[in-house]
């Protein structure tokens, strides 16, 4: 089973095997790069 979202909560991250967290390290929309019609949208 793959559970995803935000906010796991203590129980669920206690009773998992594995628990993965993806940090933005650099995204485009930080430079006020909008979304682009055939690659974002």
């Amino acid at each position: 089973m793959v559970i995803t979202g935000r906010a796991a909560s203590e129980g669920l991250i206690r009773i998992a095997d594995t628990v993965s967290k993806i940090a933005d390290i650099k995204h485009a929309f930080r430079s006020n790069i909008k979304a682009q019609k055939g690659i974002d949208l």
